[in-house]
């Protein structure tokens, strides 16, 4: 066999047998992880249309629970998030171009703006559970008024709570890249992954751009 061969075979070792070429493969993921976003929407519509409808009832409330947000810090949040998305988009670039380099500095970058993300998050979630705002009947804050104030902060906290477990998740991903990317798995002819991380990290983006001006810019 000549090297020539051995080296087009290695390229192609990463297709399935029930794949007639790497293009249908690739396609096929790409068609699964849509399908997968889907249903992610339909998650998140769930506590959109929760969020909807107690915003319908009780208008004041949101006004007045909002106040307890950090809107400066959540500004900060959605400016991070939107780095990490241009990151992402740029080391699938990278992938696509062979270079494995920018591929790797890219995916820690976004990982780096993810952990940001969290860290904010944390502080965030932290001073507010001190203050006794938290969801449900473990409400005690008696800075408000209104008595279905812990309604509000039920929905932040599931609303942002989950986005949370999606960034978690997003993080792991890209970490599994980066291990996978400095074993030279990923080449131009094949890219996958972080095409399908890539698209998954948009649509965390997406739904904190729509979380933000709901919850911290209410009034």
């Amino acid at each position: 066999m000549s090297s020539t061969s051995a080296i087009e075979e290695k390229r192609l070792d990463h297709v399935q047998h029930h794949f007639v070429n790497s293009d249908q493969q690739f396609e096929s993921a790409k068609m699964g992880m849509w399908v997968f976003i889907v249903t992610e929407v339909l998650m998140f519509g769930g506590l959109f249309a929760a969020y909807i409808a107690y915003r319908a009832w009780y208008p004041e409330l949101y006004l007045e629970a909002s106040t307890q947000l950090n809107a400066f810090w959540g500004g900060v949040n959605t400016f991070v998030l939107i780095g990490s998305s241009l990151t992402v988009a740029m080391a699938i670039r990278s992938a696509q171009l062979n270079q494995i380099k920018g591929l790797i500095i890219n995916l820690y970058i976004t990982i780096g703006l993810a952990l940001t993300f969290m860290v904010i998050k944390y502080f965030e979630y932290s001073d507010k559970l001190a203050k006794g705002i938290a969801p449900g009947n473990y409400y005690t804050y008696d800075g408000l008024e209104h008595e279905k104030a812990n309604i509000f902060f039920s929905i932040y906290y599931m609303m942002t709570g989950l986005h949370g477990i999606h960034v978690t998740v997003g993080i792991g991903l890209m970490i599994w890249l980066v291990v996978k990317a400095k074993k030279k798995v990923f080449h131009s002819g094949y890219y996958t992954p972080v095409e399908i991380t890539g698209l998954y990290w948009h649509l965390v983006d997406i739904i904190w751009i729509f979380l933000f001006p709901l919850l911290y810019l209410i009034d």
